[in-house]
């Protein structure tokens, strides 16, 4: 099973990437939500997740692991395949879908294309627990990154470098790495800046 690759975009379209390492191509479907996220990079990092099946094996890639686990969580409801969690994931960030879950919002689930009111019922009943746990654990890591985020950028700031650069490098580097420590991570960030 493969957690991510790095290298070097070769091709890229909304629907896929074509990423070199290696001397090998790898095709990789992803989300309009990643396509926004790579599409002015050349050398990137995505995480995967790996289909296999009798006649093909198919790779999808997502900017965060994040954005990863909410695609999982959706092609493990029944009915929902991973071209349908990739068309949902592409209507709308992750967090939206996460939160439509957690408060039970059919309608929102509803409006995106190919989505019914029996598959938004079984994706809210099949994910609303799952997601509510995960979504707690999150908040603790968002409560410490914003205390590295703003220690981080303290430094930064000291050193003469621009608020707004200094805290989408940081922002960058703590979606990628939540458990980072603060040296690293100003440490990181001086390579970027």
């Amino acid at each position: 099973m493969f957690d991510y690759i790095k290298g070097k975009i070769i091709e890229i379209n909304p629907a896929y990437v074509i990423v070199e390492t290696n001397n090998i191509g790898y095709h990789i479907n992803i989300s309009l939500s990643t396509f926004s996220q790579i599409q002015n990079q050349k050398d990137i990092i995505l995480y995967l997740h790996q289909i296999i099946r009798e006649d093909a094996h198919f790779l999808y890639g997502f900017y965060t692991k994040q954005e990863r686990e909410i695609f999982k969580n959706l092609i493990s409801v029944s009915g929902v395949g991973a071209n349908t969690a990739r068309m949902i994931l592409s209507s709308y960030p992750y967090q939206e879908i996460q939160r439509a879950i957690i408060n039970e919002d059919i309608n929102f689930l509803q409006s995106i294309k190919g989505i019914g009111i029996k598959t938004a019922q079984r994706i809210v009943v099949e994910l609303r627990d799952r997601l509510t746990k995960e979504s707690a654990t999150t908040e603790i890591f968002k409560v410490v990154n914003n205390t590295l985020k703003n220690e981080a950028l303290l430094a930064l700031n000291s050193l003469g470098f621009s608020k707004s650069m200094a805290e989408k490098v940081i922002s960058k580097i703590l979606s990628t790495e939540p458990e980072i420590t603060i040296e690293e991570l100003i440490k990181k960030a001086l390579k970027y800046l």
